[in-house]
């Protein structure tokens, strides 16, 4: 039997990573330049010391400058709740019960699949010679074509960077769709459809105009000058993003010495990865 005590008013305190949240801001972000810790005063806020007028650091260098701080700065000071620094009491750990491969999550297709949003019911129709309708584009599959799969409502996942590709769970896989217009839509995320779609509306209210927006609309006005205008702040964006991404070896934690692990042989042959690769289905162009 295990007895578990609950405060008996508004808890005070948070979680560990809540805590460790607390550390970084303290130690690192708010000795940045542009942070925004003066923005808790706002009669204080003026021109000179807006930090809005100071931002300089990028997606990019604010991820190496993090991740130098949290594995090379933290990661080696004593704590005093450990009595020794993070790295040292990380590596302990591993002497002590080694490594817990059950535990361990492949960055495969899998894990891709189970972590890439989904639109709000989940699912959509197969409908014969369109396939289907995210976010007013059409995404079609070869497997399509097979008339078992046509008019029924499958699971479906998107890439948030990348229009150009979606996914459908068909008979038990998950089956890379390529977008119409696919060209255009290729390597632009889905706020920047966002943004496209408002402006659109907007100048359709302007003249009183209820057109719907279709992907013709969409991939006219993504090749415009205008749009060149209106997303350039958010390709800026998501080109940092997707660098970040790119390079994810780039904050891993330093691995303890190797000499110093027993290892289980028998556990890396349980962490044989059985999953089943997205199938990629042929590019068309327009319907």
């Amino acid at each position: 039997m295990h007895q578990e005590d609950e405060t008996p008013a508004k808890a005070r305190f948070g979680s560990l990573v809540e805590r460790a949240f607390g550390t970084t801001n303290t130690q690192f972000i708010h000795n940045l330049q542009g942070n925004t810790q003066i923005t808790r005063n706002v009669r204080q806020v003026t021109k000179a010391v807006d930090p809005r007028e100071h931002a300089t650091w990028t997606l990019g260098a604010l991820h190496e400058r993090l991740s130098d701080y949290l594995f090379e700065v933290y990661d080696t000071i004593d704590h005093p709740a450990l009595g020794q620094s993070p790295r040292e009491a990380f590596r302990v750990g591993f002497e002590a019960s080694g490594f817990r491969m059950e535990r361990m999550i492949s960055y495969d297709q899998e894990f891709l699949m189970a972590t890439m949003p989904t639109t709000p019911k989940g699912g959509a129709k197969v409908k014969p010679g369109r396939g289907l309708k995210i976010h007013h584009i059409y995404y079609w599959s070869s497997r399509f074509q097979d008339p078992a799969v046509e008019n029924r409502q499958v699971p479906i996942r998107y890439d948030p960077f990348d229009a150009g590709a979606a996914y459908a769970f068909v008979d038990g896989h998950w089956v890379q769709c390529h977008s119409e217009y696919h060209t255009v839509f290729h390597g632009h995320s889905e706020k920047e459809l966002m943004i496209a779609s408002k402006e659109l509306h907007r100048r359709r209210q302007c003249h009183s105009q209820g057109v719907a927006i279709t992907a013709r609309k969409l991939a006219d006005f993504l090749q415009s000058v205008e749009a060149d205008e209106l997303l350039m702040t958010q390709r800026l964006r998501d080109q940092e993003a997707r660098a970040t991404r790119s390079a994810p070896t780039a904050i891993r934690p330093a691995p303890p010495d190797s000499d110093k692990i027993r290892v289980d042989p028998a556990a890396d042959n349980d962490m044989v990865c059985n999953a089943d690769s997205a199938e990629i289905g042929e590019i068309y162009g327009e319907f």
